[in-house]
């Protein structure tokens, strides 16, 4: 039963990102415009779709497609799975539900988790997102998710999967509290009113707001990920000493609201993501609970 529920984890979380990678790398796009303060490749999202679009053609709003997949069934089924089964543990036998606190600290403790794993699928998304934007000769070339996390230890050691790691982990933690635990928290409160009921409808609103939120709260914490995590090391220097140094510069040359640059794509992405998972995951439940646990 436990081997089925992973499953059903992770191809829950595997639709999803199909639909939602190129929102992913337009918003990484736009996160490093006009990094240092330099001047900014992109005016919009609008903008950066439409140049990505022209130079690299429709299947380049695709690169990095296999680390986001990998992305997933690694970070997406470790967190899911963790949270699922502490939210499980915290249902009291008469059904009554965890406190909004006891789920904000699974969704804390899933995401920590679920980040730790998921980092080197991390790393090699955000590169792979990112090189198009080179000139050829800077660019890594990565050929897919496998030979970037090969050529990443043999050229920068193991270590270097693991670059960012911290705010990796942090990010996760305020995505993971505000998604896992606003989403459980906006479903059981819809469900008590006599307005819902436990269908793709409520699904839909619930996992909605649960978007907004975290889009909202996690954006700092995601810019300084992706700029951490694509920086380079020049003559033995890294460009960033960590990732309050990336929010510290950014707010110094960029401005404070440069802490949310790239939100249109980002809440785009994460917005209906966030939909498309809680909807598959539901619907994966239903099917699981009725073919396996009955």
């Amino acid at each position: 039963i436990l081997v089925m529920l992973v499953f059903v984890l992770f191809v829950c979380s595997m639709s999803a990102i199909v639909f939602v990678q190129p929102l992913d790398l337009v918003k990484n796009r736009m996160q490093l415009s006009g990094e240092g303060g330099a001047g900014r490749e992109h005016k919009t999202s609008l903008h950066a779709l439409v140049k990505i679009t022209r130079n690299e053609g429709i299947l380049g709003l695709y690169n990095g497609l296999s680390a986001g997949l990998f992305r997933q069934a690694t970070y997406g089924t470790v967190r899911m799975g963790i949270y699922q089964s502490l939210y499980d543990h915290s249902t009291s036998e008469d059904g009554t539900h965890p406190s909004a606190a006891k789920k904000f600290l699974a969704g804390v403790f899933a995401g920590a988790c679920g980040a730790l794993v998921g980092t080197p699928a991390e790393v090699s998304l955000i590169r792979m997102t990112a090189d198009g934007r080179l000139p050829p000769e800077k660019q890594r070339g990565y050929k897919n998710v496998f030979n970037a996390l090969v050529r990443i230890t043999g050229e920068e050691g193991v270590g270097a999967l693991w670059r960012g790691c911290g705010p990796t982990v942090v990010r996760a933690m305020v995505v993971n509290g505000a998604e896992l635990g606003t989403y459980s928290q906006a479903k059981q409160f819809l469900l008590e009113t006599a307005y819902f009921q436990d269908n793709i409808t409520c699904h839909f609103v619930a996992s909605t707001l649960s978007g907004f939120v975290t889009a909202v709260v996690s954006m700092p914490a995601d810019i300084a990920k992706t700029r951490v995590q694509n920086m380079r090391t020049i003559n033995g220097v890294p460009e960033y000493s960590g990732a309050i140094d990336v929010l510290r510069t950014a707010i110094r040359k960029e401005g404070f609201f440069s802490l949310w640059k790239g939100f249109t794509p980002y809440l785009a992405r994460i917005g209906p993501y966030t939909v498309l998972f809680f909807i598959f995951l539901e619907q994966y439940k239903i099917l699981y609970y009725k073919n396996f646990c009955q």
